[in-house]
């Protein structure tokens, strides 16, 4: 798929052709006009395609809006490569769209009456963690299969090749992320987190960590038509220190006026994809530090959401929005609106799936109920028969439901005597997967 790359907007050549050659009178009634803003915080491509207001062309349409949109723009300490200052609108569809997320996600994950008995909600945190870890790792390359990465998640599998390897790093990382969510953005912290997802991953091991230097040549932003198309060329590497440290105090809350904490968090993300601190892993980075800013904020539901399975499916989508800000003269807000409806609709399809999850434990306790087995092993049978997982250790069982390792084995014993599971072995290790006939049994 290739990337629409939008035109250059006009706005700035079209202004000093009108004030070279427009007569006073049509500069007169251009300064004193007002147009409604378009529903969705339309760019000029959109412009091209649809009808201007009677009596305006496209251009002097387009002209109207960035200049109201100039007038009411909020700043930032941030600039584009060039030294164009970034700026930011609230439109009323990103303030709904930020009031909702924030009321929803800065809640706790309310499960449907009954689900709570089987699964606890740390069961929805591991699934989500593992996700986010296969997703965001192979929007970068990564190349395993889902079912082997959560296989080698799930069974503590060590990885095979560089793929794997960068699956577990994120994994890993986005787990620890949990545990540093108290403290502030520092560089230490970004070069940690960079060092973590890059382990074992990058051709010169002492690149991971670290900043890019003066005289090595800056990463290039590609589109699909290989090195002919560059995208976007980041800051020079003279600047990275200077700048990373301007983005850590924006994210402790720095910076001019008051800016909503998830628009800040998007805001970081946009950052760290623009100036491009590390000569790889740095989309990684970024979304690994955009999780953390809004555990950081108190987004609690932000722990059972995966952003990058969404941005995966729209990668056109994803790079435009960045384009859209460089090329639209640094207006932050078309990068704003589409991540903050990325994160709606994770929310809205975390709800549908603990709907769908219900309906199925409803199901399966149905069948299970005459069958003398816990509410713990009931869930851990419903995972197997729908390929959640493929097999299960003690320290998985143990960690999943919270359990002590001997209540873990008997549990899982009791399961191979009933006829639910197989026991397996590999050196000392043991496992269990489900028996064959398994879904069979339950009637799935």
């Amino acid at each position: 798929m290739k990337t629409p790359m939008p035109p250059p907007t006009p706005y700035a050549q079209f202004e000093h052709d009108m004030l070279r050659t427009a007569s006073p009178e049509a500069i007169l009634r251009l300064l004193s006009a007002k147009v409604v803003e378009p529903e969705g915080y339309v760019d000029w491509e959109w412009i091209r395609y649809h009808r201007p207001p009677e009596g305006f062309t496209r251009e002097e349409w387009w002209l109207l809006l960035r200049g109201q949109r100039v007038r009411t723009a909020k700043s930032t300490p941030f600039t584009l490569v060039d030294g164009t200052p970034i700026t930011w609108n609230y439109p009323d569809s990103l303030w709904k769209l930020t009031d909702e997320i924030t009321a929803q996600a800065r809640g706790t994950l309310e499960l449907p009456q009954g689900l709570e008995r089987l699964e606890r909600p740390r069961h929805y945190l591991v699934s989500s963690l593992i996700e986010e870890a296969i997703t965001s790792s192979q929007m970068e390359g990564a190349s395993t299969s889902r079912v082997r990465a959560k296989e080698m998640l799930q069974e503590g599998q060590k990885p095979r090749d560089r793929s794997e390897q960068m699956i577990l790093n994120n994994y890993e990382v986005m787990t620890w992320l949990r545990e540093v969510k108290e403290q502030p953005l520092s560089a230490d912290l970004v070069f940690e987190i960079h060092r973590r997802i890059t382990a074992q991953t990058m051709g010169d091991p002492s690149e991971a960590g670290r900043l890019q230097q003066p005289g090595e040549e800056r990463v290039r932003i590609y589109g699909d038509q290989g090195q002919e198309q560059i995208l976007h060329i980041p800051p020079p590497a003279e600047e990275l220190p200077q700048r990373l440290e301007t983005l850590c105090a924006f994210a402790n809350g720095g910076g001019d006026g008051y800016m909503p904490p998830l628009l800040r968090a998007i805001t970081v993300h946009f950052m760290m994809g623009h100036d491009h601190y590390f000569v790889d892993g740095n989309g990684r980075t970024a979304r690994a530090v955009f999780y953390w800013l809004l555990l950081n904020q108190g987004f609690f539901l932000a722990e059972y959401l995966s952003i990058s399975r969404l941005l995966r499916r729209a990668p056109a989508q994803y790079a435009r929005s960045f384009l859209l800000t460089e090329q639209d003269e640094g207006d932050l807000t078309h990068f704003l609106l589409f991540h903050a409806q990325i994160v709606s609709k994770a929310i809205d399809e975390l709800h549908k799936y603990v709907a769908r999850r219900a309906k199925d434990q409803r199901d399966i306790i149905e069948v299970l109920q005459h069958s003398d087995v816990n509410l713990r092993q009931m869930a851990l049978l419903k995972q197997m028969v729908v390929g959640e997982i493929s097999g299960v250790d003690v320290s998985f069982y143990r960690q999943n439901f919270g359990v002590a390792p001997q209540t873990a084995r008997t549990d899982l014993h009791d399961l191979v005597e009933k006829g639910f599971l197989i026991q397996r072995s590999d050196g000392r290790r043991h496992y269990w997967i489900p028996d064959p006939n398994l879904g069979r049994r339950l009637k799935w």
